[in-house]
């Protein structure tokens, strides 16, 4: 959410119309947002006033890009952002693994399956293993797959 952090002011609080006028909604559906979304909740005041802290705003600034840019559903945004509160970002997770001296298993993920047999030498494992010809069409293309995730893996690395 880092483009967006230069638009919001710094404050402390937002009201919801300034909170609206951020994030390009109408207040009631900041608060149907507010009755999907866990994360996204407010704190009200000493007369029952909704504030916003930038936390909110952020939030909301992503339950909209999930919702209307990235056309996801409610359960399937309410379900991303509470994956995304559970993992840290993966700068968080490198810098806490330097400082313990541990290495990030996720960076040997291409070496790790560049010994494994090639698609072809599996087929023909496959064949001398007496499976039928259903079962071998099934494991060459779960081979298939598997070796089209370590590339995935490999580029995104």
């Amino acid at each position: 959410m880092t483009p967006v952090d230069n638009v919001i002011p710094d404050k402390i609080f937002f009201k919801i119309g300034e909170v609206c006028e951020l994030v390009g909604v109408q207040a009631h559906v900041l608060r149907y947002w507010e009755t999907e979304f866990p994360t996204f909740s407010p704190q009200k005041n000493k007369s029952g006033q909704r504030s916003y802290r930038r936390k909110d705003v952020e939030i909301a600034l992503k339950i909209k890009q999930l919702l209307y840019k990235e056309m996801f559903t409610i359960a399937g945004a309410r379900q991303k952002l509470q994956t995304d509160s559970r993992t840290p970002p993966k700068a968080a997770k490198e810098t806490a693994a330097a400082s313990e001296g541990v290495k990030d298993p996720v960076s040997d993920i291409p070496t790790l399956f560049d010994s494994l047999p090639d698609v072809n030498v599996v087929e023909s494992a496959a064949a001398s293993t007496g499976l039928s010809d259903e079962q071998r069409k099934a494991l060459r293309k779960l081979a298939v797959h598997l070796v089209e995730l370590r590339q995935m893996l490999a580029r995104q690395l």
